[in-house]
């Protein structure tokens, strides 16, 4: 495995941690969601400037562009989501937000040239089955048209993000793309908490702020950063099929941390999840390996048919 897809995977595991932590913060979602972005894009942009390096993105504005815009999406996404956990509950929420990967997957070969197999469209049908296993136990709520907009929404927002992210090549990466895209990201949710909730930016002190500061430093700022700096290096369908990881890695540690009972529905799309991005991984790389032969195979022959 490589290091990108080791950092992605290990992002995924501590975003899966975020809706236990939140938990533990009585605000409002979009403050919530301010303060995180603030937290982690203040310590990326710090370390950036601790470097006292010329930045990259100086010299590549087309770059810095596309991870702005990448980041601005994330943070409007995270509005429309958290805002569809309130009206519909985490279990729809969630289950309209990881469309996200499907509408990413259906423009890859339209925007990346990343061809659509057979194979992959099967792994990445029982990765969707089982992340709807997963996540869909919060149907009691009452299905209101303005959570499912919200809840779409954030699914677009999804796709724009890594679309945008995607666009942009890697001159500018690491920390420092990471910080363009958080520090975007509080700016497109600072606006929008400007623009609706203007008389009530003050956060009481009797929040829970060691919360509060895990969620923004390490869950959002750390995460973010191995979240970001692999995307770019990895093909787009892997970036869709395994963001799935999230909501089931959210489920099992809500289960180990909080005493959560796993449903024999939730244990079962656990199974499809893991079993459908192993199935994407495997084929894919049986084809790269084909190929590889094929090559192999008709090099020589060619070369004696030219003699």
């Amino acid at each position: 495995m490589s290091r990108a897809s080791r950092r992605y995977l290990l992002s995924l595991l501590v975003f899966g941690s975020n809706g236990i932590i939140s938990s533990q913060v009585s605000l409002p979602s979009w403050q919530i969601v301010l303060l995180r972005t603030l937290l982690g894009g203040a310590l990326l942009a710090l370390i950036v400037l601790g470097t006292r390096k010329r930045p990259a993105f100086l010299d590549h504005p087309h770059d810095a562009a596309s991870l702005a815009a990448s980041g601005a999406a994330l943070g409007v996404g995270w509005v429309f989501l958290f805002e569809a956990y309130r009206v519909i509950g985490v279990g729809i929420a969630s289950l309209a937000y990881y469309c996200g990967p499907v509408i990413v997957m259906a423009l890859s070969p339209l925007l990346f040239r990343e061809r659509l197999t057979p194979a992959k469209l099967l792994g990445f049908a029982s990765v969707v089955c089982g992340a709807s296993l997963v996540v869909a136990q919060g149907r009691g709520t009452t299905l209101s048209p303005w959570g499912l907009v919200c809840g779409g929404m954030s699914a677009v927002m999804y796709a724009v993000m890594v679309i945008c992210s995607k666009r942009a090549s890697n001159a500018v990466a690491g920390i420092e793309a990471s910080a363009i895209q958080l520090v975007a990201s509080f700016a497109a949710v600072a606006a929008y908490a400007l623009a609706t909730h203007s008389s009530e930016l003050a956060v009481p002190l009797t929040a829970n702020w060691p919360a509060i500061l895990c969620l923004g430093l390490v869950n959002t700022g750390l995460g973010c950063y191995l979240y970001f700096s692999a995307m770019g290096q990895l093909p787009v369908q892997r970036v869709s099929v395994w963001g799935y990881l999230e909501p089931l890695s959210a489920v099992i540690l809500s289960a180990l941390v909080l005493g959560e009972t796993m449903t024999p529905a939730s244990i079962a799309g656990t199974a499809l999840v893991l079993g459908g991005a192993i199935f994407c991984e495997v084929a894919g790389k049986r084809r790269a390996v084909a190929k590889a032969v094929g090559r192999l195979v008709s090099g020589p022959s060619a070369s004696n048919l030219a003699a």
